[in-house]
């Protein structure tokens, strides 16, 4: 088995080594939506059709190739974000919860590290931990991936161009490891800017929440968001290595939405990795015959999808995350500082609960009563992979999708195939039913 496993990764090496020459795609820009099932992409481009524009579609529906890919892991029928990001990443199936190695704990291989020993430039960037699954997998070999100080280790390790994302949950001295390894590490976009050093790590400003930059729909949390750190990230990387480049930018927020249910959050997470994807699709258009775009996810999240009466304008109308919400309820409890009628004032201005979505007088005797055991301490509670919401938090995203159009099959992750799309140098390897597994070698072969 070991030997089998250190063959598939000296003949991934070997294939970058073969074909690393004129006709590989100089510049590579490899996206990632965590979480984004097909469900996603739709509910976005029908969004994008019912209130904006007929003919608007998402910039990755508008990619010459477009195929469906399977996501199961060697464990599961259903994926984690390790299993995945390693499939995507190196082209092996490996156990949920394992990242950059097989199932029998062998390192397996990158094709960033094959590409960065070929003389590419290396750029990992996410809207989550840069020490989360997806970008772990492109430098990591760990059993687990909660071994965040082994996973921050090999990130120091990696000699990588540009790493980026919201914060390290490790070590206090994780930081400092970084450092030690020839990174710069920098906190937000001014002093990334700021720095001329050749290799930088990229942090968010704000460190209460190092497992996200925040949602879209509330604004950042500190100072990044996926648009900026691309644009970043292609400047550095055409300063350090103008011939040829590798990025890879995971829109993680898309996952963490899903697994709340929020379907307007969601959305607004595809639009934001939208725009993260047309600064590569401007450099595309640039250096069109140098340069390959791939659009994929790791696994779909929730298994959404739009019902027959589903009302896309309630999108604009939402102001605030299902989390965020949660936030403020909890808070609220603590000091039991509101009335019912203070709020039902917030539900009308935050989500127009009782304006653009009405309430029966049944759903509003149900919510007040879930809001009094809310302050009372006494309201059960509904747990997802990343937050526990209340009962009343729950209900009132209930009604709110249900208002939208907006079904779920579940709160954790399915075994859905999930979309790629392709535009550029070598795009037409990706127009057939793949397996994760495919597609990094159909990005590195001629």
């Amino acid at each position: 088995m070991k030997k089998k496993h250190f063959a598939l990764s000296i003949a991934l090496a070997g294939l970058c080594a073969l074909t690393a020459g004129a006709e590989t795609p100089k510049y590579i820009f490899y996206f990632i939506g965590d979480g984004m099932g097909m469900g996603h992409v739709m509910a976005t481009r029908n969004y994008l059709r019912t209130v904006h524009n007929p003919d608007s579609l998402p910039l990755m529906m508008t990619f010459p190739v477009a195929s469906p890919v399977q996501t199961y892991s060697f464990s599961s029928t259903t994926t984690d974000s390790a299993a995945a990001g390693t499939a995507l990443s190196t082209g092996n199936k490996t156990n949920n919860y394992m990242l950059g190695v097989s199932p029998d704990t062998i390192p397996v291989t990158s094709i960033a590290v094959n590409l960065k020993d070929q003389g590419y430039g290396i750029g990992i960037i996410t809207s989550v931990a840069p020490d989360d699954a997806t970008p772990g997998a492109f430098y990591a070999h760990v059993r687990d991936r909660k071994l965040f100080d082994d996973i921050t280790a090999d990130a120091a390790a990696s000699g990588y161009d540009l790493i980026a994302g919201a914060g390290l949950r490790g070590s206090t001295d994780a930081a400092d490891v970084l450092r030690r390894g020839g990174f710069d590490v920098v906190y937000g976009l001014d002093e990334f800017n700021a720095s001329t050093a050749p290799r930088k790590f990229l942090l968010d400003t704000h460190t209460e929440h190092p497992w996200s930059i925040g949602y879209t729909i509330d604004g950042p949390w500190g100072s990044l968001n996926l648009p900026d750190m691309t644009e970043a990230a292609i400047s550095h990387l055409s300063v350090t290595h103008p011939e040829r480049f590798f990025l890879m930018c995971e829109g993680g927020n898309i996952d963490h939405a899903a697994h709340s249910n929020d379907g307007a959050a969601v959305i607004r997470e595809v639009l934001a990795f939208q725009d993260a994807i047309r600064h590569a699709y401007n450099f595309y258009l640039e250096h069109p015959d140098e340069t390959l775009i791939i659009v994929t996810a790791d696994h779909d999240t929730g298994g959404m999808a739009a019902k027959g009466n589903a009302r896309f304008d309630l999108v604009d109308i939402q102001k605030m995350s299902k989390d965020k919400f949660n936030e403020m309820c909890r808070n609220i409890a603590e000091t039991a500082s509101m009335s019912w009628p203070e709020m039902k004032t917030q539900l009308r201005e935050l989500f127009s609960l009782g304006d653009a979505i009405p309430l029966s007088e049944k759903d509003e005797a149900e919510l007040s009563d879930m809001f009094a055991a809310t302050m009372s301490g006494t309201a059960g509670s509904e747990q997802t992979i990343y937050n526990s919401y209340s009962d009343f938090v729950g209900r009132v995203f209930r009604i709110i999708n249900e208002a939208m159009g907006i079904g779920w099959i579940t709160g954790s992750h399915t075994s859905n195939p999930v979309p790629v799309f392709a535009i550029g140098n070598g795009a037409e390897r990706f127009g057939y039913f793949m397996n994760n597994t495919d597609i990094p070698y159909a990005i590195i072969e001629r």
